[in-house]
């Protein structure tokens, strides 16, 4: 690491209104470190209201806890009815709008390009993802294709901005 370049600590969030994955990592030069990963379980019979609070809160709850520099977030790719996707959208919008109400810069990438940035091709499956976040984060301690995804983002981001910042240089 070079004597200027401190440590980004990045929040990767896979939205959803059952289950949401984020993941936290620092990110120095080309050195990813895992923090902590985790699953967001929203009540599935309160109302969406409530459950929609209770995603707000819990994000609030984990940036003052880790205290990240940046933030990611999946674009959300849906096949369901238009009910399922609205919804979704509703938890994604709470998934964007709580970091950069926080004041963190908020970056959003789709899922075939955390596929292609973490395991190499756009269409991987869940278990290649998790494999080479495992292999990219050897510590990490991920319990289902969720928090492994939210690590997965975070890594993209990283990976880009590292990209971004090597190009304004340029």
């Amino acid at each position: 690491m070079e004597k200027n370049e401190r440590a980004t600590r990045i929040i990767g969030i896979d939205p959803g209104l059952r289950r949401c994955g984020w993941g936290i990592i620092e990110s120095s030069g080309n050195r990813l470190t895992y923090i902590a990963c985790g699953v967001i379980t929203p009540p599935v019979n309160d109302a969406l209201a409530n459950r929609l609070t209770f995603l707000y809160q819990a994000i609030c709850a984990l940036i003052e806890k880790y205290q990240p520099n940046e933030a990611a977030v999946e674009e959300t790719f849906v096949s369901a009815g238009a009910r399922s996707a609205l919804q979704l959208g509703q938890a994604r919008g709470i998934a964007l709008m709580t970091p950069a109400s926080m004041g963190l810069p908020v970056g959003e990438y789709a899922a075939n390009l955390v596929k292609k940035s973490v395991v190499g091709t756009g269409h991987a499956d869940k278990n290649q993802m998790q494999l080479m976040v495992k292999t990219l984060l050897p510590a990490a301690d991920f319990s289902s294709a969720d928090d492994a995804d939210a690590l997965a983002i975070a890594i993209t981001h990283a990976h880009h901005r590292t990209m971004d910042k090597r190009a304004k240089q340029a």
